[in-house]
C-alpha cells in the first residue's frame, strides 16, 4: 500500500541544502545535505509489493521483485554525481537575463554511491543483444502518480547507451551503503551515471525498449537547451520537436566558499582560501585540473584537488595571494580527463535556464 506522500502534485517538494553542507564531505550523506528535485509527490513503496516490468522490444518480457532485483543480478557500486540540469541557474538568470524554472543556486547536486543491478545485465536477461539495433531507446518510468505537467514520469537513453559496460547504468537499490531513502526513489531508481539527474528516474517501474523516445513531456518539452530564438513559452514552441533532448552533464566548477557579496578577511601572507567542486563532462571524467582567478583572469592558480573518480565530482580548494578590493569577482575553471574545459564566463542564454557553467562563480566579494 502507498503511503501519503510529501509535497503534490501540483506543488512537488524542490529544495537544496546550504552550499557549506554540501561540500563537507567527497560522499554526500543521506539527509539534509542532499537536494530534492520532484515533478510529482514523493512517493513510499512498499519493497514487499513493488516491481519493475520490462517490456517492449524484448525477446522476453520480465516483471521483476525487489528480491529478484537484489539475489538474482550481480550488484555493481558505483560512484557518481547527481545533478539537476537546472543548478546554477540563478546565475543565469540574475546575471544574463530571466529564465523560466525553479531558481536553483548551486547546490542541485549530490554525489553518492549507488548499488544495484546494471542496467546492461536486466536488458541482457530480457533477450536484449549486444550490438541490437543501436537506433532503439529505452524508456525509464515511473507511474504510480501523476505529476505536474503529464499522467506519469518518464525519460529515455539511447539503447547504446544502456547496453555500453563502460557507462555503468544501475538499477540502484542502495545509496551509500544503505537502503535508498524515500525522497531518492525507495525502494528502486534508475541511476545513468554522467546524464543529467531527470534520466535517473525515481521509483521506477518500467523498463521499455522501442523505436522512438519516450514521448513524456519531461522528454520532449523539457530539459532542453532552447536556441536564443525561444524568448517565451509561445516562441519555444516551434522548437520543442527538433532540438534534442539533454543528456551529458556539462564540464563545471562552482565557487561555494566564499560566497556573493561576503567580506572575507586576508592571511597573514596576503592570501584567501577559496574551496568548491567541480564535475566532469558527461563519460570525459574524472575532473583532473581546476584553477582559480580573483583578477578577472588575468592569473591563475591551480587548486589541490581531493578524492576523484570517473564520475564523480571533486571538492577543490585554493590558497590565492590577493590584494584588498571590493567587488571582486572569483573565477573557477575545471578541466576533465577528456581535456573539456569551461571557455565562457558566462554560458550562453537559453530559456529553460539548463547547462549552466559559466566560469564567473563569486561576484561583489569584499576583501580585506
Amino acid at each position: 500500500m502507498q503511503k501519503q506522500g510529501e509535497g503534490s502534485v501540483n506543488e512537488p517538494i524542490n529544495r537544496e541544502p546550504k552550499p557549506q553542507t554540501l561540500i563537507a564531505n567527497f560522499l554526500t550523506p543521506i539527509g539534509d545535505a542532499c537536494y530534492d528535485r520532484n515533478h510529482g509527490p514523493i512517493l513510499h513503496l512498499s519493497i514487499e509489493n513493488h516491481r519493475v516490468v520490462v517490456d517492449g522490444l524484448v525477446a522476453q518480457a520480465l516483471n521483476l521483485s525487489m528480491t529478484e532485483l537484489k539475489e538474482n543480478f550481480s550488484q555493481h557500486t558505483v560512484t557518481c554525481a547527481l545533478q539537476c540540469a537546472g543548478n546554477r541557474r540563478h546565475s543565469m538568470r540574475t546575471r544574463i537575463k530571466e529564465v523560466q524554472g525553479i531558481d536553483w543556486f548551486d547546490a542541485a547536486i549530490l554525489n553518492a554511491q549507488w548499488t544495484g543491478p546494471l542496467l546492461r545485465d536486466i536488458l541482457i536477461r530480457a533477450g536484449v543483444q549486444d550490438g541490437q539495433n543501436t537506433d532503439l531507446h529505452v524508456h525509464l518510468a515511473s507511474t504510480r502518480t501523476k505529476v505536474q505537467d503529464d499522467e506519469w514520469y518518464g525519460s529515455s537513453i539511447p539503447l547504446a547507451m544502456a547496453l555500453d559496460e563502460g557507462r555503468e547504468a544501475v538499477l540502484a537499490l542502495k545509496m551509500n551503503g544503505e537502503p535508498l531513502p524515500g525522497n531518492h526513489g525507495f525502494p528502486v531508481r534508475a541511476i545513468i551515471p554522467g546524464i543529467i539527474g531527470a534520466r535517473s528516474v525515481k521509483w521506477i517501474d518500467r523498463i521499455t525498449v522501442a523505436e522512438t523516445e519516450t514521448s513524456n513531456f519531461y522528454q520532449q518539452r523539457d530539459y532542453k537547451v532552447l536556441p536564443p530564438d525561444a524568448t517565451d513559452t509561445e516562441s519555444a514552441a516551434k522548437f520543442w520537436e527538433t532540438v534534442p533532448p539533454m543528456m551529458e552533464n556539462v564540464i563545471n566548477s562552482v565557487v561555494i566558499v566564499p560566497n556573493d557579496d561576503d567580506t572575507i578577511e586576508r592571511s597573514d601572507e596576503g592570501t584567501i582560501t577559496i574551496k568548491g567542486y567541480a564535475v566532469p563532462q558527461g563519460e570525459h571524467g574524472p575532473v583532473v585540473k581546476v584553477e582559480v582567478s580573483c583578477d578577472d583572469g588575468a592569473s591563475w592558480t591551480e587548486a589541490r584537488l581531493g578524492f576523484k573518480q570517473k564520475w564523480s565530482w571533486v571538492l577543490w580548494e585554493a590558497v590565492v595571494r590577493v590584494d584588498p578590493g571590493d567587488g571582486v569577482r572569483i573565477f573557477s575553471r575545471a578541466t576533465d580527463e577528456g581535456g573539456n574545459s569551461q571557455t565562457e564566463h558566462r554560458s550562453r542564454w537559453n530559456l529553460r535556464g539548463v547547462g549552466y557553467n559559466g566560469y564567473e562563480s563569486r561576484t561583489g566579494v569584499k576583501i580585506l
